[in-house]
């Protein structure tokens, strides 16, 4: 009984539009001093160790390093590429950007990020080409949500922090699985211009193919140093992080020069805001996940699914309907770091692969980034496309389907997920 309060006044809160970090750490504060007797010290102390990971450092930096490389001309040079590669085909440049939001997630970790370079890019160029704006929006939309499946990705450090699962195994867990779901919103994107005769580009010739690779060769290399320094044991996911936000500072300064020295405060300012907020939300979500552990409320959770002889095929059914049912009211890192803590436990207890686990979460918050009313994706794309966002949720649901189906696929054949660790022994 006292669960369903706490959680039904954090629905309450969050439903009058407080911010999520505002609205946890009133239900914690109003849990802790009227609905449990758990010791004043005991909170402190979890508080202090609970927010000590050495993981955490890796967000601030992978903000840092996306932040240089959305504002350092990287995404440009990454369209050439991905245009020459693929702009013959029909929807050229709809694929272009396809293409492009896969390279530019893997060395940017977020998808509203994805979604701002390339499609600021890319998206005037469509409707200057001849594409329709909704056809346009409704790719870069959904195809910007690659930027929290193909590792580096700052939803898997939460959910690593969360669950005390390995950040490395998960970034390596989430290529195959990533690339996948790249093909199928290509291969949507494709169809659907073809079906409408869609304007296509003239092939590249295989030098400029060779010029645009060699031009995008710094932005690209950043994948190789943060991935294969992972799996080398060159350094940790945290140094990984650091290197790639000091390798972004200076191919966005140095090499590209398309930031100004000047402008550089600009962006470690607008990182420190971003990074500040996720790690408020992050300090609240370890204080109410203890406080639920703490209430007995994943073991019992666990047991009463047991008991109802559910099995991991139901569990999972009904930990992908909760997820997408807290898309509707939250953002990704908010419900991984509610949710994740209370669900993992069970998940184990049902046999359960954890870096499985990890990638069907993922997954949904992929899902949730693309679909109203808080999706972060429409309303970035909404303001790069100056479209509304009913006009913009009609546009993306053919590739929202897309996603959808691939969900039920990652959930139920967890081989997709964990074929790459098993291979490379992780």
């Amino acid at each position: 009984m006292r669960v369903a309060v706490v959680f039904g006044l954090l629905l309450s809160l969050m439903l009058t539009g407080m911010p999520i970090s505002i609205a946890l750490g009133l239900t914690v504060l109003s849990f802790m001093f009227t609905l449990t007797d758990v010791r004043t010290e005991s909170v402190a102390l979890k508080l202090f160790t609970g927010i000590e990971s050495f993981e955490i450092m890796a967000i601030p930096f992978f903000i840092l390093a996306g932040n240089f490389l959305t504002h350092g001309g990287v995404a440009r040079r990454m369209i050439t590429f991905a245009t020459s590669l693929v702009g013959h085909w029909y929807g050229g440049l709809a694929l272009s950007g396809v293409v492009a939001c896969a390279l530019f997630a893997a060395i940017s970790g977020s998808s509203p990020a994805t979604v701002v370079a390339i499609g600021s890019v890319i998206l005037p160029a469509m409707v200057a080409q001849g594409f329709p704006k909704r056809f346009g929006a409704g790719v870069i939309t959904t195809s910007g949500s690659l930027g929290i499946l193909i590792p580096p990705s700052i939803p898997m450090v939460l959910f690593a922090v969360s669950t005390n699962t390995s950040v490395g195994k998960l970034f390596i867990a989430g290529i195959v699985p990533g690339l996948v779901l790249a093909l199928l919103l290509g291969a949507t994107t494709f169809y659907r211009a073809w079906r409408n005769d869609y304007p296509r580009m003239p092939k590249a010739t295989l030098y400029e193919r060779f010029d645009a690779f060699r031009k995008s060769i710094w932005g690209i290399l950043l994948i190789v140093i943060v991935i294969g320094g992972i799996y080398s044991g060159l350094f940790t996911p945290t140094e990984a992080a650091a290197v790639s936000a000091v390798y972004a500072f200076i191919v966005a300064v140095f090499i590209y020069k398309d930031l100004k020295l000047r402008d550089v405060p600009r962006v470690l300012l607008s990182s420190a805001n971003l990074s500040a907020m996720l790690l408020y939300i992050i300090t609240n979500a370890v204080l109410f996940s203890f406080l639920m552990t703490y209430e007995n409320v994943p073991q019992a959770l666990a047991q009463w699914m047991i008991d109802q002889g559910l099995g991991w095929i139901g569990f999972l059914l009904v930990v992908n309907l909760l997820l997408l049912l807290a898309g509707n009211v939250m953002e990704p890192s908010s419900i991984i770091l509610i949710m994740a803590p209370i669900l993992f436990p069970v998940a184990i207890k049902l046999g359960i692969d954890p870096i499985h686990f990890g990638i069907l979460m993922t997954v949904n918050m992929e899902v949730g980034l693309c679909h109203p009313p808080v999706g972060l994706n429409l309303y970035v794309a909404s303001g790069i496309a100056k479209m509304g966002i009913t006009e913009l949720t009609v546009a993306v649901w053919p590739w929202l389907l897309t996603m959808l189906g691939f969900l039920v696929v990652v959930t139920y054949w967890p081989g997709l997920s964990l074929w790459l660790p098993r291979l490379l022994g992780m």
